[in-house]
Order: C-alpha cells, then structure tokens, then sequence
C-alpha cells in the first residue's frame, strides 16, 4: 500500500470523528464570537499603547474576552507572560504564600515547571517557603484514595490544588474535562476551600467545556499554542475568578499596582484575532492528529490518544523502537516545514529539561505548537509528541513525507 493509499483509507474510516471536530468548533466559534460582541470589540481595541499603559482599554477587554469565551469571570492576556510556564509560575507565585502547600493532584508536572515548583537556590516556590506535594496517578488515572490522604495531612496549610490537563512527556492521554470536573468535586467534597489551578495547556477548544465551566478557579496557558490561533506572536492567558486574577496581576506587574498598568505598543490585533481563529485552528489541528495516528497504527506504532475515543488536547504521543527511528520522525516533521525545512535537527541541553531535547519547529512563530511539530526528550520508552497544524492540508503533506520514509 503506497502513502496516499494508505492516507485515503484513513480518511474515510475517520469520517465521524472529523463531524464531531466540524460540530465542537461551531459551538466553540459560536461562544468566542459571543465574547467579541459581549464585549462590543472595536477597532480601537486593537491600537497598542506605551509607558505606563494607564487607561490601556485594549489590554483590558483582551483578557475579559478571553475570560468570557472560556468560562471565567476574569482575565490577564499580556505578550510579557513569555510561555506556558512563565504564564504557570507568574499565577503560582500570585496566589501562594510562605508556608503555603501546594498539592498536585496529576501526578509530577512537566519538566520545566518543576524548577518553579522545587527548584534549589534559583527563586523558586520552594526557596520562598512555599511547600510542593503530589498525589501520583493510578494507572494513568486520579488515585482519589491518595488524594483524600493528601489532602487531610496538609489540612491546615493547603493552599493549591493543581491539575495539569495534558500529558507533558508522559505516555498517557490527557484528562478530559469530565475527568477534571469530577475530581474537582471530590477535592471540594473532601473540604477544601482553597484554589483549584488547572494547567490548561494544549487543551483549549479541544471540547466544547474548559475546566473554568466545571469548577476550575484559576486556569492558564500559552499563546502560542491553541488560544492564539496561530495569529498571536507570544503571550500567555490566566483567567479565573476575580479575587485570584487580581492577586496574580500584582505579580505580574507590582503590588501595589496590578492590572491598571502594562503597555504593548504593537497593538492587540493579533491577539484578538487569534483567539476569534483558535477553534477552527484547533479542529484543523485535531484532524491531523487523529489522521496521523490512524496511519501509525495501522503500521504497528503505538500511539496516545487511542483512536477509539475523542482527545482532550492537541497532543499526540507516538512510541518507537529507538532513539534513530525517533529521531527520524522529528526530522521528517521539520523537513515538511514552511520555515527551515533544510534544517538538520540535533538533540539538545534545552533549558529546563532532564535529558537532550530533539524538536521540530519550523514555524512562523518561533517554537508555536499550534503550528505543525514535533518534540521528545532522547529517553526511554522513545516517543515522539507531534501536535499542531495551522491547516489539515500541511498535516495530511507532512504525514505523506513521514510515510513515504517508513514505507
């Protein structure tokens, strides 16, 4: 069976997922053009502002409008929130103090958060008092057993619960908003009263809810992944309930001031208009996901999420054999790129990682997952995280050049 053959076969056994993905980003479009004209979005909205920033109109609609087309009261979308984990660690150092306990409920988050969490001698949580525990998953699955023992030995200082929705660089699927509403409710049930903080990355508009709509208080991700579009140059979102977003603007700015200060004199036009894109961009990227993972596993390769069951984020995990075939594979990913497809890629000391990182980025933004690409850490069981696609027709050419190799 040739590439296109193969391609064409998976198509048509993926039909009724890709009408589940059309009728998720109707309904996900629908409530971002909501939030645009609740907010009664003008051009003015889009014109940058300088200094100080006082009175900045655009900064300040831009995150009630994220805030509305994802479920929360309020809002900070700002380019100087660099990725998803400076977006992470600025809401974190907001809201926790010293002697704070901060509990994990999704096992060990991914890799460059854990500096911020338990970092020695750099400036992070752990090093301003703040405590770090985790409540491991049970077969891929929230050990709520665990979690109730957790949650009463830190009783008296547990500030945080934290739930990250996707995988990182683990060999599981992603939580599905039902999974992080339920354990939600069973942390509530439990007594706590605290902040429930999800890690939101990779997941937005991948389902027609977001953890802010079953229970989240606080929830943030990148820009350059799926809320931005693919439109979106940097930044990065936190929404949630108003008392939590007004403590992590006194972070991200300064106590005393918060959110009435922060200029952009790019102006917002990217932003907004990447977040009006961001469901479509999404259910292109999803197709590409599932339309690759069909392929793959009709060859016998391994790969999360399986193909029997919607996704809950953009991510898809893909095992080899070896570190070459790994390699091959991001390689093949980068060599049907727009930007540096003549690159030769070399696993490398990126920072914040445990092991040599190896990734396929050839984007019009520099390192935008919403964008077709594909990263892993040279480490055992080798697999490879491909995700993104600013159209299905690049995912579906790429796939071809992938095929083609390992046929």
């Amino acid at each position: 069976m040739t590439a296109e053959e193969l391609i064409k076969k998976s198509e048509e056994e993926l039909k009724e997922y890709f009408i589940a993905f059309d009728e998720i980003s109707f309904y996900n479009q629908k409530k971002v053009l909501r939030a645009f004209q609740k907010n009664a979005i003008a051009l003015r909205h889009f014109n940058g502002s300088t200094g100080y920033g006082y009175g900045d109109e655009g900064r300040f609609v831009l995150g009630q409008t994220f805030a509305d087309a994802l479920g929360a009261q309020s809002g900070i979308v700002s380019p100087a929130m660099l990725s998803g984990t400076h977006t992470l660690s600025v809401g974190l150092f907001g809201i926790l103090r010293p002697n704070d306990v901060m509990l994990s409920v999704s096992g060990l988050p991914y890799d460059t958060i854990r500096g911020v969490l338990f970092g020695e001698g750099n400036g992070s949580l752990k090093d301003f008092g703040v405590r770090y525990d985790q409540a491991d998953l049970k077969d891929d699955k929230f050990d709520y057993e665990e979690i109730k023992k957790k949650i009463s030995e830190h009783r008296e200082h547990l500030k945080m619960v934290y739930i990250q929705r996707s995988r990182g660089y683990e060999l599981r699927d992603a939580f599905t908003v039902s999974e992080i509403g339920d354990v939600i409710a069973f942390v509530r049930s439990c007594g706590f009263e605290g902040c429930i903080f999800v890690d939101n990355c990779y997941g937005e508009f991948v389902e027609k809810q977001e953890p802010c709509d079953v229970g989240a208080d606080v929830m943030a991700g990148s820009l350059i992944k799926n809320p931005g579009g693919g439109i979106a140059p940097t930044g990065g979102y936190i929404v949630g309930k108003e008392e939590y977003i007004d403590l992590i603007g006194r972070r991200l700015t300064a106590p005393s001031i918060g959110n009435e200060v922060g200029s952009y004199a790019y102006g917002y036009r990217q932003f907004y208009q990447g977040l009006f894109l961001a469901p479509h961009t999404v259910n292109q990227a999803l197709k590409g996901s599932y339309l690759i993972g069909k392929c793959m596993e009709t060859l016998g390769y391994e790969n999360f999420p399986k193909l029997d069951r919607m996704p809950s984020d953009i991510t898809r995990a893909i095992r080899f054999d070896t570190a070459k075939q790994l390699c091959d594979f991001i390689q093949s990913v980068q060599d049907a790129s727009p930007v540096d497809s003549f690159v030769t890629l070399e696993p490398w000391d990126m920072p914040g990682y445990d092991n040599k990182v190896i990734m396929a980025a050839g984007c019009f933004v520099e390192g935008s997952s919403i964008e077709l690409s594909a990263d892993a850490p040279i480490k055992e069981p080798y697999t490879a995280y491909f995700q993104g696609g600013l159209t299905y027709e690049h995912c579906k050419y790429a796939l071809e050049l992938i095929l083609n190799k390992l046929l």
